[in-house]
């Protein structure tokens, strides 16, 4: 049994982690804290959590947590973290982010973004990036997990087979991406208030949002050169969710899928390519439990995924360019569905323990 402490118990992904772990079999929940004016039980917060737990969530007692816990989920606002995980990581803790704060491996990257000088820039390198399906054989040995953004999941995910595999141009990467308000955080802005969102749509931090470089040092690594994407995303009227449209190039060297030159042009071979693109993303992820490749011609929605772990990608043919559209659940693989993957691989849990 491992004890777990969730500190940030009272956001949208803290909230998910008390869910989550209240059924998992092999974890217990032994502290919950958030930054609040005084103690209440949790149960006070999230009715729904009444009669299933009896924790009082307070202010974190590092030293309490310390004493209590195994392993402690960080669901802090970007920049927070800094102050609270080397202070369980000196005490032997282990530690899953949810934040920025030790994603990216360039301190002055982080700066620019986030506005803050890194405190804990010396264990940026002892930081496992999250992504089990990148990285699942670090993560099983890691002490600190970064657990990745909700956007860059769904990206990532979405482009891995094609720039590992050198099958894209890595030159002109688009991702227009859309996420509903819960990947804000529980604030209080007026941008997010009910009558600002409600049927609307807009884009915002056009190519400067902070999930950027986070996207481009991933996929740099994957491709063995350096990317830039072109990253554009957009605030949805909906609560959860987030669907990704990404378009990239053909690489000019890469195979064309086994169509025989005389079928290219062909509807036939057109079909074939697609097939075979399809076929390729099976086999990257044929052992992946949370990433579904839909079927030529079927593309994802939120509604596909929501409330659940999965990312769902469809895939599009297009020749010389290629059209991948992917989904997540912003609140869940994009935050605390994929830390207790993370928390799974990391205790040696069937990965998918809790998440199905």
């Amino acid at each position: 049994m491992v004890n777990v402490g969730i500190i940030g118990a009272t956001g949208y992904a803290g909230e998910e982690l008390i869910g989550i772990l209240l059924k998992h079999p092999g974890a217990r929940l032994a502290d919950i804290s958030a930054k609040i004016d005084q103690p209440r039980p949790i149960g006070k917060f999230f009715p729904k959590f009444a009669g299933r737990i009896d924790l009082v969530c307070a202010e974190p007692d590092i030293k309490k947590i310390n004493n209590t816990c195994d392993l402690v989920f960080l669901a802090l606002p970007h920049t927070v973290s800094l102050r609270i995980a080397p202070k369980l990581l000196s005490a032997g803790k282990r530690v899953i982010d949810l934040s920025a704060d030790y994603r990216l491996k360039d301190a002055k990257v982080y700066e620019k973004f986030y506005q803050l000088k890194h405190t804990d820039s010396g264990r940026l390198s002892e930081a496992v990036y999250g992504l089990p399906e990148i990285y699942r054989a670090k993560i099983k040995s890691a002490r600190l997990v970064a657990n990745p953004g909700c956007y860059p999941t769904a990206g990532i995910l979405a482009l891995s087979p094609l720039l590992a595999l050198g099958l894209a141009e890595t030159g002109a990467v688009i991702i227009d991406a859309k996420s509903g308000v819960t990947g804000a955080g529980r604030k209080l802005a007026e941008g997010f208030l009910f009558s600002e969102i409600n049927e609307d749509f807009r884009a915002y931090k056009v190519n400067f949002h902070q999930h950027a470089p986070e996207i481009d040092q991933e996929l740099s690594k994957l491709a063995g050169k350096k990317i830039k994407v072109t990253f554009v995303p957009h605030l949805l009227p909906l609560s959860r969710g987030i669907l990704e449209t990404i378009y990239v190039k053909r690489a000019q060297s890469a195979p064309f899928g086994g169509v025989p030159r005389q079928a290219r042009g062909s509807a036939r071979g057109k079909q074939r390519k697609a097939q075979n693109l399809i076929k390729l993303y099976k086999r990257f992820y044929q052992k992946e439990p949370f990433v579904r490749i839909r079927e030529e011609g079927d593309f994802p929605r939120i509604k596909d995924v929501a409330g659940t772990n999965f990312c769902d990608i469809g895939i599009k043919d297009c020749g010389d360019s290629v059209i991948i559209i992917a989904a997540i659940d912003n609140l869940l693989k994009g935050a605390a569905g994929q830390a207790v993957q993370n928390m799974n691989i990391m205790c040696g849990f069937p990965e998918e323990t809790a998440l199905l």
